[in-house]
């Protein structure tokens, strides 16, 4: 049997599968190694885990994730999972995921639209490009976080519809200085833009918010996918941002004469049948 795990920093989804079926699914708090230490990770595992995961017969662990791109990353989520499991685990970028997860062994450009952004050109096997994502203050053009730093940013410098901001108060029942707060003085600023966000997902007919959008993910494509030789490749979507936008989506592809031919809101599916044909055994207990 595998775990098949896929993380944002707000969300993880936990599959356990046997070839290629889905055995059992569970959803917990985001894990992310640049903003918790290994036993922090080990304790929300645990706690947050029930026990029956751990019960389980468990050959191999996939775990893919947020801020999992560099060795040591990986290595402190590897050691979290081993720890709770005692069994052998590969640790990927959330990056590479989608690749597997949108194109399994095909070559296109895979995008990642959610809590941050992300993109790259992947040849079936491996990533092959990647611009930077460069994180939610210098990047991640078209995702949650930067949809809900936009917006504010145009609510602290009045630049917002005031009905909206008033709105967009009460129905959060915070303030100026709560929001000022919530960027500054709390370990995960992420968690609260995605909160913003999904205001602003159940505002669309709003002219301006529609307009705050489109003009996101257009800097997307024109600040990420420009940069690949995006017209002789498909590109696919994945992330909740990507699920929620679609139709703004596909009409800027339309703009940029793009093939988008795939959007969904997680990669597990694809990562079970990816998983299912690519199950090699690497070393990798160590």
């Amino acid at each position: 049997m595998k775990l098949i795990v896929e993380s944002t920093s707000t969300r993880t989804e936990w599959v356990l599968v046997e070839g290629d079926r889905l055995v059992q699914r569970l959803f917990t708090e985001g894990i992310n190694p640049y903003f918790q230490s290994r036993k922090e990770i080990s304790r929300s595992i645990r706690l947050n885990l029930p026990e029956v995961f751990f019960k389980r017969k468990i050959n191999r662990i996939y775990f893919y994730g947020a801020g999992c791109a560099t060795e040591e990353k990986k290595n402190t989520v590897k050691a979290s999972l081993i720890a709770q499991f005692k069994t052998v685990v590969q640790v990927e970028s959330d990056l590479l995921a989608a690749a597997r997860g949108l194109f399994k062994n095909d070559t296109g450009i895979a995008c990642i639209l959610g809590t941050g952004s992300n993109s790259c050109l992947y040849n079936g096997e491996e990533i092959i490009k990647n611009v930077m994502s460069a994180g939610y203050i210098l990047g991640d053009e078209g995702s949650e976080s930067v949809f809900g730093k936009s917006f504010l940013a145009d609510v602290m410098k009045n630049l917002a519809p005031a009905g909206l901001t008033k709105l967009f108060y009460d129905k959060l029942g915070i303030t100026a200085d709560s929001v000022m707060d919530a960027i500054y003085d709390t370990p995960s600023p992420t968690r609260f833009l995605v909160a913003v966000s999904s205001f602003l997902a159940d505002h669309l007919e709003n002219k301006y918010v529609y307009n705050l959008l489109t003009q996101n993910l257009r800097n997307f494509f024109s600040r990420n996918i420009c940069q690949y030789d995006y017209k002789n490749y498909p590109i696919r979507f994945v992330g909740s941002g990507a699920s929620t936008y679609s139709k703004i989506l596909k009409e800027i592809a339309l703009e940029f004469d793009a093939k988008v031919d795939l959007i969904v809101e997680s990669s597990v599916q694809g990562l079970i049948e990816y998983h299912a044909v690519n199950d090699s055994e690497p070393d990798w207990a160590d």
